[in-house]
């Protein structure tokens, strides 16, 4: 459970910290990996509407920036991947969704996206984020900086997002 000793180091006043604690979702007293997951999806119904030439380019540029951001503020909390710090999860769970604006193009640019596969995602993710198996959970424990923060994040989303394209071939 967070409490303000926890924060400590924190300024949502600088735009870097706040987009690391996903704009205060990573605040969260219980399970902020969860309610920063939650948050990027609205966030992914955004980006759904580029082409998928330029939700991957995003993606590229969301977890660069995710390695800078992720960085500074552990830097200024004083601690290696605060639970507050849920940016990862935001690129994670973009990635996990790549295979719907795939094998859906024709739903993603401003057109409804199936929600099942939405909240499939979530969990998809969200299994793979919190159990961590090998070699997610080799790379959450042996990688520092905001890449070490990063980096586990990154997988799980590809890990989930193969999974995820074989249940829409196969269910969708």
């Amino acid at each position: 459970m967070l409490n303000r000793d926890d924060l400590k180091g924190l300024k949502l006043s600088n735009p870097i910290h706040f987009a690391a604690v996903g704009f205060g979702s990573g605040l969260a007293p219980k399970a902020p990996g969860t309610f920063g997951t939650l948050a990027a999806i609205p966030l992914f119904y955004l980006l759904a509407m580029m082409s998928i030439e330029w939700y991957v380019a995003t993606l590229v540029i969301t977890s660069f920036a995710g390695f800078w951001f992720c960085h500074a503020t552990s830097e200024a909390m004083g601690v290696h991947d605060h639970k507050a710090i849920v940016w990862d999860e935001f690129v994670g769970y973009w990635i996990t969704m790549l295979p719907v604006l795939m094998l859906y193009p024709e739903n993603h640019q401003g057109q409804v996206i199936p929600v099942i596969w939405v909240a499939v995602g979530f969990l998809l993710f969200r299994f793979f984020d919190v159990l961590k198996p090998f070699p997610i959970s080799w790379l959450d424990k042996k990688v520092d900086g905001g890449f070490g923060i990063m980096i586990d994040d990154i997988v799980a989303g590809i890990i989930s997002a193969v999974i995820l394209f074989f249940m829409i071939q196969y269910w969708g």
